[in-house]
């Protein structure tokens, strides 16, 4: 069974190693679910610098100029060290990357290969007996050049403190499922929401990554689009082809809570945004969150959220997160 919720209050430091011609997508795909993840959970559980060897600025593969805040060697380390190589990859495979990985990963508690990440941790002795993955287009060189590396055509591989993914939308699955463990699935559903349209087949995906029930993707489907009026759990069992029973066992299973606790967060979640980017009255975002009076809601968003929409919303103009 997943968690649907975590009591996680660690602070997680990632640090992006990028080298010339890097994949701006695959960087954003890294950086951004985990700012949103931020505003999701209403505090910076994240932050993060981009850093390269030797501290000067670096070119992505599309000519945009990216200013590393320091040289890898000056970073005080943390948990993550995301190692961002795209094109080009074999240029960097030398003695100076190397040293500087193997340095590396004395300050960092995880190290992970983005795109062709995985050839500069191999070349590093990094990934000895490890399983590990890397762009598809370069998978067969991969595994012809590092026999000791057991390569496996996979989305993403953890494999103890080393994990390696292949290009940029598999960055995007890592940093969810890494967010889901973390988080819990309630905050990886909100992060996927924001970049994911809201049909099975991507909700399927991004909520696991084995097969999932197509009951319960069709009911977050029907959650999403039911908002304002909301629908009961029997109106939900039957539109998704099953009982109430086992809708709840199967959202227990995959999502680690019940269908009405799911029902519950999008509906708030949906009060929550409306708080913080719109000029609605507290009744207007009660009925656009699906309530009946303003009192109801507001006491189960103090419950989800710890305070009201009125001082969520004033905190929100003062504050932002990483």
């Amino acid at each position: 069974m997943r968690n649907w919720k975590t009591g996680a209050e660690d602070i997680q430091n990632v640090a992006v190693l990028i080298f010339p011609r890097f994949s701006n997508h695959c960087l954003a795909n890294v950086i951004e679910p985990l700012r949103a993840a931020n505003e999701a959970l209403g505090r910076a559980a994240y932050t993060w610098e981009l850093v390269s060897l030797d501290g000067e600025m670096v070119e992505s593969s599309s000519g945009m100029p990216v200013l590393p805040k320091c040289k890898l060697s000056d970073h005080l380390g943390g948990e993550f060290l995301f190692v961002a190589s795209s094109y080009d990859v074999q240029k960097f495979a030398n003695s100076q990357t190397a040293r500087a990985l193997r340095s590396a990963e004395n300050k960092f508690s995880v190290v992970a290969g983005l795109d062709t990440g995985a050839w500069l941790m191999a070349h590093a002795g990094l990934l000895e007996g490890a399983e590990a993955t890397i762009h598809w287009d370069e998978l067969t060189a991969f595994s012809e050049s590092f026999a000791n590396v057991d390569v496996v055509a996979e989305r993403f591989v953890h494999q103890g403190n080393r994990i390696t993914c292949g290009g940029a939308m598999t960055a995007f699955d890592l940093i969810l499922d890494l967010i889901g463990r973390q988080h819990g699935e309630v905050i990886k559903l909100e992060v996927a929401d924001l970049f994911v349209p809201q049909d099975t087949r991507s909700r399927s995906h991004y909520l696991r990554h084995q097969h999932a029930s197509s009951e319960v993707n069709k009911c977050l489907k029907l959650m999403s689009e039911n908002v304002e009026s909301p629908l009961t759990i029997a109106e939900l069992a039957e539109m998704a082809d099953t009982n109430q029973k086992t809708l709840n066992r199967l959202f227990v299973t995959e999502l680690g809570a019940p269908p009405k606790s799911v029902y519950r967060r999008i509906r708030l979640s949906t009060a929550r945004r409306l708080a913080k980017q719109s000029n609605y009255t507290i009744t207007e975002i009660t009925l656009r969150s699906g309530y009946i009076n303003a009192a109801a809601m507001t006491r189960a968003f103090v419950e989800e959220f710890g305070q009201t929409p009125s001082a969520l919303r004033k905190d929100a103009k003062l504050t932002t997160y990483p």
